[in-house]
């Protein structure tokens, strides 16, 4: 996509994702049409400084792109929501960043005639700027219906990342793997800091730093190099 597709996306959810990925589309040109409110304003304002704070109906109706950016078990009942207020539009793209779920949850918007995709950036999201940075270089899995496939891989490298198609009956088991990586090896790390402090060992997550990056590096090497 460039300059002469500039869309005007809305952002629903003001988590640690939304505003970033709202973020990194108006730094490729994008218009911001509107944010709903979140817990911290103040991070928000940072990331998103100016953009109106709205209802997420209002979000929807004045967006012709709307991320949604929630968590996973408010996804399927905030679009389903939305679609009985008739928020969504007729040909207006509706975007989830959510790891396990394929466009199928978007089905209550698809039904009103916009046009369903999945996109989820592969990093641990801070909600902050550090975030932007982080998305260069990064994955994303992108899942979409064949017709507009190449506009949500467009979209992921304009958020910065590599795309990487996931078909929707794999999604599922694509967030499993997300979920494995991310929840297993912060509690891992945890759990050996908590060891560490119990037998007197000063600031255990410093101490453990070099330790599991490392570990870490080599683990996905191996994986890199592990036959499919």
């Amino acid at each position: 996509m460039n300059q002469s597709s500039r869309l005007g996306v809305g952002i629903i959810g003001a988590g640690r994702v939304g505003p970033v990925i709202g973020a990194a589309l108006a730094g490729a040109g994008h218009a911001l049409t509107g944010v709903t409110a979140g817990s911290d304003p103040d991070r928000v304002e940072a990331i998103l400084p100016g953009v109106p704070v709205l209802d997420a109906d209002e979000v929807a109706r004045r967006s012709e792109f709307v991320i949604v950016a929630v968590p996973t078990d408010e996804l399927a009942p905030l679009v389903a929501g939305l679609a009985e207020v008739g928020a969504w539009q007729p040909g207006q793209l509706v975007l989830h960043t959510d790891a396990a779920h394929s466009t199928g949850v978007l089905a209550p918007a698809a039904s009103r005639g916009a046009i369903p995709l999945a996109v989820h950036p592969a990093i641990a999201f801070t909600g902050t700027s550090i975030d932007l940075r982080q998305l260069h270089g990064a994955f994303a899995a992108v899942t979409a219906p064949a017709a507009v496939l190449p506009i949500a891989q467009a979209l992921a490298v304009e958020l910065g990342c590599e795309p990487v198609v996931i078909a929707e009956a794999d999604r599922a088991a694509y967030g499993e793997a997300i979920s494995t990586a991310t929840e297993f090896s912060a509690s891992i790390v945890a759990q050996a800091a908590a060891l560490l402090g119990a037998v007197g060992v000063d600031e255990p997550g410093r101490y453990l730093s070099t330790l599991v990056h490392s570990t870490l590096d080599r683990a996905l090497t191996e994986g890199r190099d592990a036959p499919p």
